[in-house]
């Protein structure tokens, strides 16, 4: 283009390109840099250095490790299994000759698991993570090497954005066996509030979970699951914990539907109540 500088033709690609926030010289402005270990959400990615300044236009580590933070909660919730995969190639993208984009497909297979976890905290879809502006050729771009079948989500059902059922007090043992009757699983959880380096509160399951009634749950994951209940259904947790920070005790019971879990009834567990260990010790011989 006549007298057009190179400065000229960089604005003009960067007009018709699909740039998500800022656009600059790849070739002279990026460095390689050590992804800091106070950037959480990129510890296990698999590679460790990363490009400045990154696909959503920090410059700097100061700004992009408080950028990225307000991330890790989502990545916590494993609302999908490649969402630290996606959003580390926009905040920390491996350290390559070019930049390694994330392809559209693995954009929406992430969006459409995350976006109902954001829309349960009254978020929405960012603008800045638009599926169309990345690439649909998944040769040029970086694409999940698996995908959650519904084989997979059958025997490992996730926890989902819902209605919060109110904390109950504990009736006769009769009354709890038949809710464990008409629901999947039961189990008891000690829940405690804890403050993040943030100065965000966050509700944490505190030791072992005991399996009550396991139905369709594994002893192995049903810990991490009801954190991720938890980190969901943030208001549930607010309903559940007590201000001062002490330790509480309850019993979730609910069901599997669709291959996502579904919280039900939550009884507050006492020590000195007596219904609730009978009605479990009739558990195992109970027929419904």
């Amino acid at each position: 283009m006549p007298g057009c500088t190179r400065e000229c033709l960089l604005s003009l690609i960067c007009a018709l390109s699909f740039a998500l926030i800022d656009c600059f010289d790849i070739g002279i402005s990026t460095k390689c840099v050590s992804v800091p270990k106070e950037m959480g959400l990129c510890q296990d990615v698999g590679y460790t250095e990363m490009r400045l300044p990154n696909l959503m236009g920090h410059t700097t580590l100061r700004e992009v490790i408080p950028k990225s933070a307000e991330w890790e909660s989502l990545l916590r919730t494993g609302c999908h299994t490649h969402s630290a995969t996606f959003l580390c190639s926009l905040f920390a993208p491996v350290c390559l000759d070019t930049f390694l984009q994330p392809c559209r497909s693995l954009c929406v297979a992430v969006r459409d698991s995350c976006s109902q976890v954001l829309t349960c905290h009254g978020q929405s879809w960012p603008d800045a993570f638009d599926c169309d502006r990345f690439p649909a050729d998944e040769d040029t771009c970086l694409t999940s090497i698996s995908t959650e079948s519904s084989t997979y989500r059958k025997f490992f059902p996730k926890p989902t954005c819902q209605g919060c059922p109110n904390a109950e007090e504990l009736g006769a043992h009769k009354r709890i066996l038949q809710a464990f009757c008409q629901n999947n699983f039961a189990v008891k959880v000690t829940l405690r509030k804890r403050k993040r380096a943030s100065g965000d509160s966050e509700f944490e399951v505190e030791g072992r979970v005991e399996m009550i009634s396991p139905g369709s749950l594994f002893p192995f994951g049903t810990r991490t699951i009801i954190q991720q209940w938890l980190l969901i259904n943030t208001n549930c947790a607010h309903k559940l914990t007590l201000s001062n920070n002490r330790a509480v005790q309850y019993v979730l019971i609910g069901n599997v539907q669709d291959t996502n879990i579904i919280v039900n009834k939550i009884y507050l567990w006492h020590r000195k109540d007596t219904q609730l260990t009978l009605a479990a010790r009739k558990w195992k011989q109970h027929k419904c």
